[in-house]
């Protein structure tokens, strides 16, 4: 007699754990600021420049340029950080965040600067992923929902409020506090937006059911 190993019948694709995903978005960022020192030019002009229709393209290429590496690697552990804890809930979740903040987001540096102003950087999207996870607080449907991201509001509330305050209301020179404000506001959209839907089926998050 023989035996015969049975493998099942539909494999399921391996899939990157979704915790990664804010961290491949990250890389991609460290990737374009290398480029964009080694190779002729300034990108940073793809950016989102004010009261310009042509520059639209920037709402998905100006959280991606940095101005130097201290602009970078300021916005890279809290866009990690925070960023994570919304891909726990699921990488599509995490990406449609992104994508919500990130056209929302663009409305500042859009309609709120002087015309000509570019504008570059990931901390309009670390604005609306804080404000995102606060907010998530209140629309959660369920009691245990709402005691988990009350805890996760309370240690993102302590590691950078007073940061994101200080980002909107007493921001220095050549920092976008319009674009800190609207990315917080598309934070607050997201989260009402997305208050109904059901997690990943794949997401590692203790989260059950419609969030």
């Amino acid at each position: 007699m023989r035996t015969y190993e049975v493998s099942p019948a539909n494999p399921k694709p391996r899939r990157w754990p979704a915790v990664l995903h804010p961290a491949v978005l990250l890389a991609v960022m460290w990737l374009v600021e290398i480029f964009d020192r080694i190779l002729p030019g300034q990108w940073e002009r793809f950016g989102l420049r004010a009261w310009d229709f042509s520059s639209l393209p920037g709402i998905v290429l100006a959280p991606l340029l940095h101005s130097d590496w201290n602009h970078l690697i300021g916005n890279s552990v809290p866009f990690l950080v925070l960023g994570m804890l919304i891909a726990f809930e699921g990488a599509r979740r995490f990406w449609l965040v992104t994508l919500i903040v990130a056209v929302i987001g663009a409305l500042g540096p859009l309609f709120l600067t002087a015309p000509g102003t570019i504008t570059v950087g990931a901390s309009g999207l670390v604005f609306g992923y804080f404000a995102y996870l606060l907010t998530r607080v209140f629309v959660a449907r369920e009691m245990r929902h709402r005691l988990l991201f009350g805890v996760i509001a309370v240690v993102v509330a302590l590691l950078y409020g007073s940061a994101m305050l200080t980002g909107i209301f007493a921001a220095g020179a050549g920092v976008s506090w319009q674009g800190h404000l609207t990315g917080a506001l598309g934070g607050v959209a997201a989260a009402l937006v997305l208050r109904g839907r059901p997690r990943d089926p794949q997401s590692s998050s203790p989260l059950g059911g419609r969030a």
